[in-house]
């Protein structure tokens, strides 16, 4: 009876570190993107995305934790607002701040203290096609050891783009209704 203990140990630590040695192998960099056409000018989109007190009008995290504790400093909107924000389990903490914004272009800077202290960038891009305008959001970053674990078995790109696509279409929505 010990002996067949011995070798499922055995053979569940070489599974582990079978997965972990994988786990090594995963790209150090990750990038999100999803876009979506919205039918508006990128300087009727620039206001709700380089203001970050907008985003509670159409960021998907901001319907996710009600009771949520917010703060902004820095510039009133554009480069150097800063958003910091306290949630529960499914939002965390941390501390977003606008880099760069630009006509067609706002770069976040992002800190994550909560579920795990990480750097992220995010971006919004806005490309105008006639009387629309492509609206690209992504994020970007280093992904630590935990998240290369982490992405054998959940998705990032499924997670944050599907959060990423219920935030575009309600930009648009908010956007096209506003014309």
């Amino acid at each position: 009876m010990l002996r067949k203990l011995a070798i499922a140990a055995g053979i569940v630590g070489i599974a582990i570190a079978g997965m972990l040695a994988y786990a090594a192998t995963q790209p150090d960099d990750f990038r999100v993107a999803r876009s979506a056409s919205i039918k508006a000018s990128p300087e009727r989109i620039l206001p709700l995305v380089s203001d970050l007190r907008r985003h509670r009008e159409w960021s998907p995290w901001e319907q996710k934790d009600p009771g949520m504790k917010r703060s902004y400093s820095g510039a009133a909107s554009g480069k150097g607002q800063v958003y910091e924000w306290d949630g529960n389990s499914e939002i965390g903490a941390g501390r977003i701040t606008i880099a760069k914004a630009s006509a067609q272009r706002v770069v976040f800077d992002m800190h994550f203290l909560r579920p795990f202290d990480s750097r992220s960038t995010g971006e919004i891009a806005m490309q105008p096609k006639g009387e629309t305008t492509d609206v690209t959001w992504s994020i970007h970053g280093r992904q630590a050891f935990i998240g290369k674990v982490m992405g054998l078995f959940f998705s990032m790109d499924a997670m944050i783009g599907r959060e990423f696509e219920g935030g575009l279409a309600k930009l648009k929505s908010v956007t096209e209704a506003a014309s």
